[in-house]
């Protein structure tokens, strides 16, 4: 599989209105694709909905959406529109994502996540298919559903494994799988459980990049953006699987303490220079290609600012440039 290369949108601070430059010149210098995220900022479609009429050439996609919080019908129909506005084709990244998304803020309930994207998954592919969606799943019914309007190119469905079992479901169930927040080493262990059955469905990697030579100053955002992921229920449970639960047993008393500031301080610098790319834009593309090597077929850069690249957007594309495999 050819590497793919891509960044996340929109960037750290700037107005979506103000991506068309950047958006419209990521494919010179490299990128292949434009990425979103969802929490509690921006929504993941309209972002792709403007870098489809500023750069069709881009493929589209969502580092993910949770399967609970649209209808499966809601999902599809997005997802297929959004392929007919774009060339480069579309990829619709869903997962479980937790209780504080969604029950805490959108108020529905937080049941079954393991088999709400498992049929979430179902239902979109059969519905990619052209074919009519109708029957019972177990976390809910369809009566009938077919799309009236699919791209030539239909949308495809990965999922956002970060445990064995749902790595094995994306493998079984999806067109490919969405890890973040995990080393180079750990790598080869996430593909042996996510291609068991042999098959190369894609592996896609979003990586946290800051851009900046100042070692300190790099960990320092690095421990900022790491701590309450790595503190969350679902990035514990994934880094106890990969075998850092006494490592970051301290950093985690500290933080169920209610004392952030030094599970921060907790968090041991060789982690945070494997979790955060940080360093020279080459240094960090160097680091970037190491997860190629190892098994990633694409990579998603989550920009964060640093002093070199902070002026704003005529900055971000300095950054992003540079960052991209045919950077210089």
């Amino acid at each position: 599989m050819t590497h793919r290369a891509g960044f996340s949108i929109p960037l750290h601070g700037e107005p979506l209105r103000d991506h068309r430059t950047i958006l419209e010149r990521a494919p010179d210098w490299g990128h292949t694709d434009a990425w979103t995220a969802e929490s509690a900022g921006p929504d993941a479609f309209t972002p792709l909905a403007l870098a489809a009429a500023w750069s069709p050439s881009l493929r589209l996609g969502t580092s993910v959406v949770p399967a609970q919080t649209r209808g499966p019908a809601t999902l599809a129909m997005t997802a297929a529109t959004l392929g007919e506005a774009t060339q480069g084709g579309v990829i619709l990244g869903i997962g479980a994502s937790g209780p504080p998304f969604v029950e805490d803020i959108n108020g529905i309930p937080f049941r079954d996540p393991y088999r709400r994207v498992r049929d979430t998954a179902r239902f979109l592919r059969t519905a990619f298919r052209g074919e009519v969606v109708q029957g019972a799943f177990d976390t809910f019914d369809i009566k009938r559903f077919q799309l009236s309007m699919l791209p030539a190119d239909a949308p495809r469905v990965m999922l956002g494994p970060l445990r064995p079992g749902r790595l094995r479901l994306a493998a079984r169930e999806s067109d490919g799988a969405i890890t973040n927040v995990l080393t180079v080493e750990d790598v080869p262990r996430v593909v042996r459980e996510f291609r068991t059955g042999g098959t190369h469905q894609e592996l896609i990697g979003r990586f946290f990049v800051c851009p900046t030579p100042d070692r300190e100053l790099g960990r320092m955002i690095g421990r900022q953006v790491l701590t309450p992921m790595l503190m969350a229920r679902t990035y514990w449970g994934f880094h106890e699987w990969l075998g850092r639960a006494e490592l970051l047993k301290p950093m985690r008393e500290a933080w169920l303490a209610g004392d952030w500031h030094r599970a921060q301080l907790l968090l041991p610098d060789a982690l945070v220079d494997e979790l955060f790319v940080h360093g020279s834009p080459q240094g960090c593309r160097e680091h970037l290609d190491r997860f190629v090597a190892a098994g990633v077929d694409t990579t998603i850069i989550a920009l964060i600012p640093s002093p070199e690249f902070d002026q704003g957007l005529a900055g971000a594309m300095v950054a992003l440039h540079a960052l991209a495999p045919s950077g210089s």
